[in-house]
């Protein structure tokens, strides 16, 4: 079993997924789906464990390899893999998805079945888009799991759902197209699909690496979302319902990023060191610009989807920080360092969100004032989560970013700079948004009568504590396992370099 754990983290929770939509909703069969959702969710974490405990920190190259022949006609296989990079997100994923089958217990009651098996089937197809090493495998995976999230919002969403749902499909679905036009020309160029053998084709021409960086760039670009391509992300976060929310900020997002690892930097490094002054220049748009749009937001989502786009800016910003031609080590490991904080964060924030909205129904800063009165426990994690969304030291929101900035100094002063900017922006908008919803005094009856978390809000609130603590005072073991592969993705694209 040990041999195919990969297999079992896609499609455990496929199959979950789809036992829980037989189960259906009708009458007492919603909640046996409920509990048939949950288990499926912990199995599917709980298979992810052994990737972990049985790595090779040692080792930079890919782990726990799968290899059968998919469609032979075409030279396609099912290829799988992790490094000490996708490892993390994969076991991630799993994570993230028991804590939205626990958001979503009581709280949906329209369809609870489809709704849960959405999840759980996206769960798996973001797996396999982690740890597919076939080109077109990835592609399934990566478009395959647009569908779940379209439904998630355009089913149970807010009431301008349809236009999110649909903008959100087309924007990510358009610049996919582009993605798969090069994965076939370089399957051409490596002669199989396989990721890694497209990673050792010898020198390519810098007008086709230029060429095939764009049609990677709008892709992976739009998923992150990096500015000026992010305007679907907002809309979607503010109509998508709370589970929809937590996934999208702390899983989708990955994704893009991931693919900035995956195939532009090893495959076209040269084309990555010609751009990366305008990636760069985009990425600090996205962390000071995107900032301040936060700032005069007047809805929570609103203002946490903002604050993903400026703190995905980081990332992207640490990916294309090149010194001396080289990648720069402290940029590369703290924007993957970044992304497992975001994951942890924005979904804490959200749930936040979430727990108030489900009491009140409104998502308006406004609308609240004293909330602290009523509700004391929750008014505390929400403080955890919103220090560490403004990267107090400590915390997990601290780690990616200091080691981002120290990237981003030696790349250049004033870059770093700038980059720095985002601890006073993030502080900023973020106990803005706190002091007014949570301190001073109850602003109306509707918070008066505010019941304080129950046991399952709770329970999440606490496990998502304890990550965002865990990684902020003791992140070696993640950076442990990112280590090695950090180094050999540096080494890749240092020694391509003409």
């Amino acid at each position: 079993m040990l041999d195919h754990l990969l297999s079992l983290a896609i499609w455990v929770p496929i199959i979950a997924g789809i036992i829980v939509a037989l189960v259906g909703s009708n009458g007492a069969r919603a909640n046996i789906a409920r509990w048939v959702a949950l288990v499926g969710a912990i199995a599917g974490f709980l298979v992810t464990l052994p990737l972990f405990s049985g790595f090779d920190r040692l080792n930079g190259g890919m782990q726990f390899v799968e290899f059968a022949s998919w469609i032979p006609a075409l030279g396609l296989n099912y290829h799988l893999g992790v490094d000490g990079i996708s490892v993390l997100f994969v076991i991630l994923n799993a994570f993230t998805t028991i804590l939205v089958v626990m958001a979503g217990w009581q709280v949906i009651q329209k369809q609870p079945a489809q709704y849960f098996a959405a999840f759980l089937i996206m769960s798996g197809l973001i797996n396999g888009a982690f740890a597919a090493l076939d080109a077109i495998l990835f592609y399934v995976f990566f478009e395959g799991m647009l569908i779940p999230m379209y439904l998630i919002i355009g089913v149970w969403g807010g009431a301008r759902r349809v236009y999110a749902s649909i903008k959100f499909f087309l924007y990510t679905l358009l610049g996919s197209l582009l993605m798969l036009v090069a994965l076939v020309y370089l399957s051409r160029m490596a002669g199989s699909f396989a990721i890694l053998d497209m990673q050792a084709i010898p020198q390519i021409a810098q007008t086709t690496q230029i060429l095939i960086f764009i049609a990677f760039f709008m892709s992976f670009a739009v998923k992150v979302p990096m500015w000026p391509v992010h305007t679907w992300l907002p809309d979607a976060h503010v109509e998508a319902p709370t589970g929809g929310s937590m996934v999208l900020a702390a899983i989708t997002l990955k994704i893009g990023a991931y693919g900035f690892l995956r195939f532009i930097l090893p495959i076209v490094p040269d084309a990555a060191r010609f751009f990366a002054p305008v990636i760069i220049v985009l990425s600090l748009i996205a962390v000071v610009y995107v900032g301040m749009v936060a700032l005069v937001q007047t809805d929570m989502k609103k203002l946490v989807a903002y604050s993903s786009i400026s703190h995905m800016g980081f990332v992207t910003l640490g990916m294309f920080l090149f010194v001396n031609g080289y990648l720069n080590d402290w940029g590369l490991k703290g924007a993957i360092m970044q992304m497992i904080s975001h994951g942890f964060v924005s979904a804490a924030m959200f749930m936040c969100i979430g727990v108030m909205y489900d009491r009140m129904h409104t998502r308006n800063i406004a609308d609240y004032g004293g909330v602290v009165n009523t509700m004391p426990k929750f008014a505390a994690f929400m403080m955890l989560f919103a220090m560490a969304n403004a990267g107090l030291p400590a915390t997990s929101g601290f780690i990616g970013e200091f080691m981002v900035i120290m990237g981003a100094t030696e790349y250049n002063f004033w870059v770093g700079m700038l980059a720095a900017t985002t601890l006073i922006f993030g502080a900023a908008y973020t106990l803005w948004m706190y002091k007014r919803v949570i301190f001073g005094a109850i602003a109306n009856e509707e918070v008066r009568q505010l019941k304080d978390v129950n046991g399952r809000e709770l329970l999440i609130l606490s496990i998502l504590a304890a990550a965002v603590l865990g990684m902020g005072i003791y992140p070696e073991p993640f950076i442990a396992v990112v280590h090695q592969a950090a180094n050999t993705l540096i080494e890749q694209v240092a020694q391509s370099k003409i």
